[in-house]
């Protein structure tokens, strides 16, 4: 079964997610030292990442897993989920190392569709 990690500060996101992505093994956090300690202890086949999360956010979470030394969870594909894209565009997030970027409210298809496209 498919890993799934979601970094989402709010429990009914976190919920909802859970709810809809049937036949994913999945893992809730709820800030980015919490996925760094779960990413370090476990491999994932992705990361729902949302971006303002307390204690790190999720641009500091990306630039840490990104520079982990096991090349194989550095390069975890992530997702940002984000209802503020902190005015960064797309190419910039890339850069940062985000894979794709969901903006909230969620496009629920949308979540669907992009967890399949990285997870095949």
């Amino acid at each position: 079964m498919k890993k799934v990690l979601i970094a989402e500060d709010s429990a009914v996101l976190q919920n909802v997610i859970k709810r809809i992505l049937v036949g994913y093994d999945i893992k809730a956090v709820k800030n980015g030292e919490a996925v760094l300690k779960e990413i370090e202890a476990n491999s994932y086949d992705i990361l729902l990442l949302d971006i303002n999360m307390p204690k790190m956010n999720g641009i500091d979470c990306t630039k840490a897993i990104r520079s982990l030394q096991d090349a194989q969870k550095a390069a975890t594909p992530i997702v940002a989920i984000t209802g503020n894209a902190m005015n960064l565009s797309e190419s910039e997030f890339k850069e940062i190392g985000i894979n794709e970027c969901l903006l909230k409210p969620i496009d629920f298809d949308a979540l669907v569709a992009l967890v399949k496209k990285y997870v095949a």
